[in-house]
């Protein structure tokens, strides 16, 4: 028995290190050539698999653990989503996303008819309607991590993704009703599928408002940070397999605790304490998908395969752009958002294999149009790379984009220049210097040339590009973009690059000042902590609070809220230096009362 338990031990731990080894190498690689992490844990996953080195079996059984991390993907989306935002984006969920999959499963299933006539119609739309899909997993990541889940296009995407995973629900409906095969005793199936999810989500919405909401609460006063983990994830688990005991995606379960905590004050704990598990289960995600990759298959009909993929992706960015352009976002906005969803999705396996169970279709066609489905996966990066030169080749035709370095030598440069950087930019003309505008935005770059302001065009994070614009003759360089994931690890090469030229750098708040501070030659500012300051000053005046006091009130707070930063950043904790804030529980409140 302890000998088996040894091999068992052994095992696990040799393939961890395979899994883990074969990832870092070949996103390593596919980072340096630009073509996406997601790539990477791909071509890794085929060449460890049983195609490849068969260095890792049991594919189906990573995958299966590693769905956790479209779970744990859809749960930080739904933070970041509040009911009122949810709300305004209704016309899109109920009314975009269902003309997309609608269309797009049609026009696939009049594709599969064509192209293979030996299928019957049954066979033909339980295949082509999950070809509707997109991939969740690889399209969300990509939106977050680069800032765009907000933009007009990253909106239209993210409501049609949502729609996708609810539409799961009638999906299942649709291969339950063609279903050949005998039906289980006691399984849900049809309508009352659907009014049973009506009901979960209304009942996960009550549990979050008068259960969770008073457990966050008496977690937050303990202030353990693992307890903090622990509800997390449980919270994220038990919604998650609510929906699953009844059929439903557990992923939308897991979107709807989500929005349960959008508006805790406690979001921002959770969301830096579940991210990590996220990122690693969705790489091994994307790994285990690649070792499922039949080889066989596509060596065995190659033109078919391929021709079946680039249909898929020619058919749904065809619908989609014009979809686009329908609900009203820019030619360029539309390409970008028919290009990022022109691929399968991750819930084409899982109604493959409903289909299959349903004696609609042969096992060989589901490993055909898995093999399909993970080909046009595998496209998105390079089709996201043709998007944004499409992008910006459009743009540039509507507005003057010039390169920095047709700019003439300036005291400082200013990176972004919206509401925060057209003050800085404003304040030094004012002080007599000159200055040298950059903006990654062609309407912002548009924009401001209407009020007599040249911006250039450019990602002023980049060193070649401030080399342009003379940053090594350049007194400062202020970085007063509203990127939330600039840290020192980005700005620290900038300012090796340039030792004489000072940067300033405007934070989100403090969470991204924190992670500014591992490099202590940057200068950094809170967007809005003076403003917030003022406010309250003007609010003391009005209550008649004498000026030295309120001068006095206002250094006290200044001091504790830097030596409260100083704590939290040399232990890694937000909880730190609690005792330094006014209202703590061990705090000297009320200097004057």
């Amino acid at each position: 028995m302890e000998e088996s338990t040894h091999h068992l031990a052994a095992d696990v731990m040799f393939g961890g290190v395979v899994l883990l080894g074969a990832a870092l190498v070949a996103v390593l690689i596919f980072r340096r050539l630009g073509l996406g992490a997601v790539l990477g844990y791909l071509v890794a996953g085929i060449a460890i698999g049983p195609d490849g080195l068969g260095l890792i079996g049991e594919a189906q059984t990573i995958l299966a653990y590693s769905e956790i991390g479209i779970i744990l993907l859809l749960f930080l989306v739904g933070l970041e989503l509040s009911p009122s935002r949810l709300w305004l984006m209704r016309r899109d969920i109920l009314l975009f996303g269902p003309l997309q999959v609608a269309l797009c499963g049609l026009a696939m299933f009049a594709v599969i008819q064509l192209a293979m006539p030996s299928f019957s119609w049954e066979a033909a739309l339980v295949l082509g309607l999950p070809l509707a899909l997109s991939s969740t997993a690889q399209v969300l990541p990509l939106l977050q991590s680069r800032g765009r889940l907000k933009t007009d296009y990253g909106e239209k995407s993210f409501s049609i993704l949502l729609f996708q995973d609810l539409s799961i629900v009638p999906l299942l409906t649709i291969v339950a009703a063609l279903s050949r095969a005998p039906a289980e005793e006691g399984a849900v199936s049809g309508w009352l599928l659907v009014v049973y999810a009506i009901l979960a989500i209304i009942g996960l919405v009550l549990a979050g408002r008068y259960l969770l909401a008073p457990l966050l609460r008496l977690v937050g006063k303990i202030s353990e940070r693992e307890l903090f983990i622990v509800t997390g994830l449980f919270t994220v688990c038990a919604s998650a397999a609510v929906m699953q005991m009844i059929g439903v995606s557990a992923a939308l379960g897991a979107f709807v605790a989500g929005v349960m905590l959008a508006e805790s004050p406690y979001r921002h704990e959770l969301e830096a304490d579940i991210d990590p598990f996220r990122s690693i289960l969705l790489g091994l995600f994307f790994l285990a998908v690649g070792m499922l990759l039949d080889l066989d298959v596509i060596a065995a009909q190659p033109g078919v395969v391929l021709g079946l993929a680039v249909a898929l992706i020619l058919v749904k960015t065809s619908v989609i752009f014009l979809l686009a352009r329908f609900f009203g976002l820019s030619g360029s906005a539309s390409i970008i958002t028919a290009l990022l969803l022109s691929q399968g999705g991750e819930f084409g396996f899982v109604l493959f294999a409903a289909a299959q169970g349903a004696l609609l279709i042969e096992p060989e066609a589901a490993s055909l149009f898995g093999a399909v489905v993970t080909l046009s996966m595998a496209s998105t990066p390079f089709l996201m790379i043709l998007a944004g030169k499409l992008a910006t080749r459009k743009q540039a035709s509507e507005v003057q984009l010039d390169d920095p370095e047709l700019a003439a030598q300036a005291n400082i440069i200013v990176v972004g220049h919206g509401r925060f950087g057209q003050q800085v930019a404003q304040i030094m003309y004012a002080a007599g210097r000159s200055v040298t505008l950059i903006d990654i935005n062609p309407e912002t770059i548009d924009l401001s040339g209407e009020f007599g302001r040249k911006v250039f065009y450019g990602d002023g994070t980049r060193i070649d590009l401030l080399q342009r614009a003379g940053a090594e003759k350049a007194c400062a360089i202020f970085f007063c973009i509203n990127d939330r994931d600039l840290d020192a690890e980005t700005l620290t090469p900038v300012r090796q690059a340039f030792p004489k030229t000072r940067i300033f750098v405007r934070a989100y708040d403090r969470r991204q000042a924190i992670e500014l501070m591992h490099d202590t030659e940057i200068t950094i500012v809170r967007e809005v902590f003076e403003s917030s300051i003022r406010l309250a000053v003007e609010g003391l005046k009005s209550m008649g609070v004498a000026k030295p006091q309120i001068e006095k009130i206002v250094s006290e707070f200044r001091v504790r809220d830097k030596n409260r930063m100083t704590a939290q950043f040399e232990s890694g904790d937000m909880h730190a230096g609690q005792r330094h804030s006014f209202g703590g529980d061990d705090s000297d409140d009320f200097l004057y009362e």
